[in-house]
């Protein structure tokens, strides 16, 4: 039987017991809040910084924008993650020499999100083309310019302050050329291809100049392919700034060839034609042509031509040797009588050598008597019947084996005992 001091004690014990887990809990509490006395805790969403450099410039139907990426807040803290682009656009009409704006702000062109700015970005920019179509253009041939900026965040709930605001004149190029073709000479590539005739809203106005585009691939491959990598068309600009605007992944381009120099300007030409002499054999180039017009402070390229790939192979002979004299030799001390042959070296810089050939017949190219190449032009023909006539000819070969066409023939031979003549007369 339990006293009434007995309950007492039992009860103190149990208050005690409940308060000692709350002091726990508030001592914890007080750990986890506070990270030290007089420490802020970071607590609002990450804004970026305002870009201040962007800049555009239009090249054929297209207007590529750039600008750096921020990599901070603007409390100068680290953004964790490349930010969400947000590109804004606006066009005007010029009015007697100045941008006729409205009062209403840009239109939003594009979202990329920031699982894919990585897509555009290069060495710490970021790249984005805009493709204009005709209706972008203002009708019966305004000029007219285009007002960009770009906004950046970090998260949902804020964005950055707008970027600088990035004015130009935009005017419709010239269509890209679509028929370049190319064709090998033995020491040129030659280009041709149509001039273009039209723009997105009309007639092309008058074609100044072309400039001439090469680069070099490590092997021969499809135009296709270098397409892909050299030259991005408007469709696949627009197609990828769709599949930005809907957060979808940009579809993988085929494997392209490995290229040893990048595509750049080797010349013009005011005609569709153009002879390309500085090339060597057996490299694979891969060829653009634009067109140039002059639009009102500077000329407008228009967008790559189809690219013409080509490959140099030496498939020209040289020239048939000429100047061939046989000299029939009679014999002397220990040398036999012989027909020494020689003519005029060819002129060509990768000739090889020469081969002699020998028939009985006129007209019938006969037997090589040589069995190695001539390295100089000059044969003795030490087998020769005497009081027999033959035909001689030779052929100039180059070091990727293309042989000439014979020379002209020349006939001799060696007199008998009895002294019978022996010729020396060429043969048409």
């Amino acid at each position: 039987m339990r006293t009434s001091g007995g309950l007492r004690r039992v009860r103190n014990r149990r208050a005690t017991l409940g308060v000692l887990p709350i002091a726990i809990v508030l001592s914890l509490w007080g750990m986890v809040g506070c990270a030290s006395p007089g420490e802020p805790v970071e607590r609002r969403s990450p804004i970026p910084t305002a870009i201040t450099d962007l800049s555009a410039e239009q090249s054929g139907n297209n207007v590529v924008l750039t600008c750096t990426i921020p990599r901070q807040t603007v409390d100068e803290k680290p953004l964790q993650e490349l930010p969400a682009f947000e590109i804004y656009r606006a066009i005007h009409p010029i009015v007697q020499g100045l941008a006729a704006r409205p009062a209403s702000t840009l239109a939003l062109l594009v979202t990329i999100p920031s699982a894919m700015v990585a897509t555009y970005a290069a060495g710490g920019h970021f790249r984005y083309v805009d493709s204009l179509t005709a209706g972008d253009f203002l009708p019966n041939h305004q000029q007219s310019v285009a007002d960009y900026v770009i906004r950046t965040r970090a998260s949902t709930k804020k964005e950055s302050a707008e970027s600088n605001r990035f004015t130009l004149p935009i005017y419709p190029a010239p269509l890209p050329i679509a028929d370049l073709s190319t064709r090998a000479t033995q020491s040129a590539i030659v280009l041709s291809w149509s001039a273009p005739h039209a723009t997105l809203t009309g007639d092309v106005p008058q074609i100044t100049d072309y400039r001439i585009y090469r680069a070099s691939a490590q092997t021969p491959a499809s135009a296709a392919a270098v397409n892909e990598l050299l030259a991005p068309s408007a469709e696949s600009a627009a197609n990828l700034g769709a599949a930005a605007a809907a957060g979808e992944p940009a579809s993988a381009s085929p494997q392209p060839p490995q290229l040893t120099s990048p595509l750049v300007q080797i010349g013009e030409s005011p005609i569709p034609e153009y002879r390309d002499g500085d090339v060597q054999e057996d490299k694979t180039y891969v060829y653009s042509v634009r067109s140039l017009t002059q639009t009102p402070g500077k000329p407008l390229e228009s967008a790559d031509s189809n690219l013409a790939v080509t490959t140099l192979h030496d498939v020209f002979p040289p020239n048939a040797p000429t100047g061939l004299i046989a000299t029939p030799v009679p014999a002397e001390d220990s040398l036999g009588a012989h027909i020494d042959l020689s003519w005029a070296i060819n002129p060509e810089t990768d000739l090889t050598g020469y081969n002699v050939y020998r028939s009985e017949k006129a007209g019938v190219s006969g037997t090589r008597l040589n069995p190695q190449l001539l390295p100089t032009p000059a044969f003795r023909d030490m087998n020769a019947v005497p009081g027999q006539s033959y035909y001689y000819t030779v052929t100039a070969v180059d070091r990727t084996g293309n042989e000439s066409v014979p020379s002209a023939a020349v006939q001799a031979g060696l007199p008998t005992a009895a002294g019978s003549p022996a010729g020396n007369q060429a043969t048409p």
